[in-house]
């Protein structure tokens, strides 16, 4: 059962004043929680630059692998495979990112990417061509993740207005049902 608040008069009718004003308090809920949903990308490009930021140090504030541990990890890649490897990847974050655009689909973490370049700076890293790959990768990252927070800022502006246009409709109704009450 559920929990519902009476209108003050009494009156019969404060069931479906009860439903519309829980229904007013969701939508501002909703407005409230895509407005924080929009900033995710902002978090998201803050987070990469702050590893760019190390990665352009070539990640001199930590601690080398022992010699042993590099041993046991094997040669790394190629600094050409890890940069075939980094134009796919960013052509295909690239068009999926523009087709959700595209098909109105929601949008997906930023975080996950920021993962995904990760992997690419460390393996520049260890392959020894961070310097000469750190604005490939850099230039790929901005992209990537300014485009996914557009589309997550867009998509949520366009739900917040869907959800105003509810609250203002509610509204309404709430003020029409208060002057046929009196």
């Amino acid at each position: 059962m559920q929990n519902q608040t009476a209108h003050p008069s009494g009156d019969k009718g404060s069931d479906g004043l009860s439903a519309l004003q829980q229904r007013q308090v969701e939508a501002l809920e909703n407005i409230r929680r895509l407005k924080s949903k929009a900033s995710r990308g902002l978090f998201s490009l803050a987070l990469f630059i702050t590893l760019s930021i190390g990665a352009v140090r070539d990640f001199d504030f930590l601690p080398s692998f022992s010699p042993q541990f590099r041993a046991l990890l094997g040669r790394p890649p190629s600094s050409n495979m890890i940069s075939a490897a980094l134009m796919l990847y960013s052509f295909s974050a690239i068009i999926l990112i523009l087709s959700r655009m595209a098909s109105g689909s929601a949008s997906s973490s930023g975080i996950a990417h920021v993962g995904y370049l990760a992997g690419f700076f460390f393996f520049y890293h260890f392959a020894g061509a961070m310097e000469a790959n750190f604005w490939a990768v850099f230039a790929a990252g901005l992209t990537i993740l300014s485009l996914e927070s557009y589309h997550s800022w867009t998509r949520c502006t366009e739900d917040i207005k869907k959800e105003q246009e509810a609250l203002q409709e509610l509204h309404r109704t709430l003020k029409k049902k208060h002057e046929a009450e009196e």
